[in-house]
């Protein structure tokens, strides 16, 4: 198992193969439509927004948790 300390990078790394798979295919989608070859441009695009998802990512996961604790109060 992991250790907790790298939780933030886990989830981070979890969240960006996630999120860019799903985006990159409804974007694909929306600008290519069900072309032959859909599959491999849609990882071929994947591939490169998970390299700009991650660091993105790890950047703004303090500050998104910091205002979300703001916002969200018991």
């Amino acid at each position: 198992m992991i250790p907790i300390k790298y939780y933030r990078f886990v989830f981070s790394f979890m969240m960006a193969m996630c999120m860019s798979f799903v985006i990159s295919g409804a974007l694909t989608y929306i600008n290519l439509g069900l072309v032959d070859g859909f599959v491999g441009i849609w990882m071929i695009g994947w591939g490169k927004s998970f390299v700009v998802a991650y660091p993105t990512l790890l950047l703004l996961f303090p500050i998104v948790s910091k205002l979300a604790k703001t916002i969200c109060k018991e």
